[in-house]
Parts: structure tokens; C-alpha cells; sequence
């Protein structure tokens, strides 16, 4: 039929307990919910909605403007290569009036330990750990962070077998002591990891952990997925508290 509706399609993976997060953030962007599957600790979520057609004008706009790029992109090209061989004649004749050093210069920097952020000491972070596990201050969090470490105290909201595994897990991880019934700040996850990679510490070192315990967490910061509004961490160590 000539108005049939079609539509485009996408299945988001969420952790149990941020179902409703997201299933509200995409049907902002005009996603409408097909169909919910809940496994232990992870939600498949599959949505559609209605494709918008691309004006056959403007297709054709997009493929006259393609071509001119085409053209552009060459003359660039030929001119650049004759400015880099103009460039690297000069660059050979500068180099050969440069004698090297016989000793080499030693390096004015020091080695500095890096910063580990904590709420304490960044209060943008302890800013982020009262906000929604969807909210766009995660992914700022995230991109401004990648590979840098964090502290914090938390407590395990939820943990499940990885695969076929018994012996590795997914952790949910949230701010604050209240395990599974916390309702603020990221949905912190370390994915595919085993208890020994939690590298416990403290007074009294468990043999296992729980939903419910509650430990000071330092964390190399990961990725932020906005889909499923789950914050990847690596764990660094795990001190009981």
C-alpha cells in the first residue's frame, strides 16, 4: 500500500532497574515500545518508530553536492602534494644543518601520581552521584574522564552469572548504601568480571559478595552508554566498609 507506514527498529540492552528510565527517554525521541524481555540482571527492550521519507528534492541536492565535493577534494589533493614535496625538500636541506647532540636533554618533568576523583574532592562528582542514571551529565562525566580513576562509596544494587559463567559476573553498582533499592546517581557496572578481579581490601575480606554489600569502590572510568544508561567502570579495588 502506497501509505503504509514503515518504520525503523532498535533493540536497547538495559540493567533490571533502569527499564523506566529508558523506556521514558526513548519515547521522548519518539520510540514506542514492541516488546520487553527481562533476563537476571539485563532487560531487552525492542522499539519502533515511524521512518521519516527524505524529499526527493533534497536527495537530489545531497547528490549534486557529493559531486562538487568530489572535484574539490581532488584539486585539493594535487595542490597538496605539491606543497608537501615543496615542504619536505626544505625540511632535508634544514636537517642537514642540524648536528645532533652528543648527550641527550633530560627531561624537566617529574613523574607525578595520578589524581584519583572523588566526590570529596570534585564537586562535580558528587554533584553526578545524586543525578538520574540517564542524565546527560554521565556521558559529560564520562567523555571528560576515560581512563582516569574514582573513588566512592557504594554498595552492589544488583549482580548476576555472565553468560554460561558461575564464577564471573555483571555487577550494578550504585552511590550510597542501599543496594537494590537505590533510586539515585549512575548505574555504575563492572561487566564480565570475577571476584578475584574486585581485589578486595580492608579489615575483613570477604570470600564472596552479595546485592546489598556495601564497599568503597575505586574505579578506572569507562565508557557511557546513553541508550542503556549504564556507566562502565574497571575495577581497580574494592575496600569493605
Amino acid at each position: 500500500m502506497a501509505d503504509e507506514i514503515k518504520y525503523e527498529y532498535k533493540t536497547v540492552r538495559t540493567v533490571r532497574g533502569t527499564d523506566g528510565l529508558v523506556i521514558s527517554k526513548m519515547r521522548k525521541e519518539g520510540w514506542e515500545l514492541v516488546e520487553q524481555a527481562q533476563g537476571k540482571l539485563r532487560s531487552t527492550l525492542d522499539f519502533r518508530r515511524p521512518k521519516k521519507p527524505l524529499p526527493w528534492p533534497l536527495i537530489g541536492t545531497a547528490a549534486a553536492v557529493l559531486v562538487i565535493l568530489a572535484i574539490v577534494i581532488g584539486v585539493a589533493s594535487a595542490l597538496s602534494d605539491g606543497d608537501e614535496k615543496k615542504d619536505r625538500a626544505d625540511q632535508s636541506a634544514a636537517a642537514a644543518d642540524d648536528k645532533p647532540s652528543a648527550t641527550p636533554t633530560p627531561t624537566a618533568t617529574k613523574s607525578v601520581a595520578a589524581k584519583v576523583t572523588t566526590p570529596e574532592n570534585d564537586p562535580k562528582f558528587a554533584a553526578l552521584l545524586k543525578e538520574d542514571s540517564c542524565d546527560d551529565a554521565n556521558l559529560d562525566f564520562a567523555a571528560r574522564h576515560k581512563g582516569q580513576t574514582i573513588a566512592f562509596n557504594g554498595s552492589i544494587v544488583n549482580m548476576a552469572p555472565h553468560g554460561d559463567y558461575d564464577t564471573r559476573y555483571d555487577f550494578l553498582l550504585g552511590p550510597g548504601d542501599k543496594g537494590p533499592n537505590t533510586t539515585a546517581g549512575p548505574a555504575f557496572t563492572y561487566e564480565d568480571v570475577n571476584i578475584a578481579d574486585l581485589n578486595l581490601t580492608g579489615e575483613k575480606i570477604p570470600t564472596t559478595v552479595g546485592t546489598g554489600d556495601k564497599f568503597r569502590f575505586v574505579a578506572k572510568v569507562g565508557e557511557f552508554n546513553a541508550q542503556q544508561c549504564l556507566f562502565f567502570l574497571e575495577p581497580i579495588s574494592t575496600e569493605t566498609r
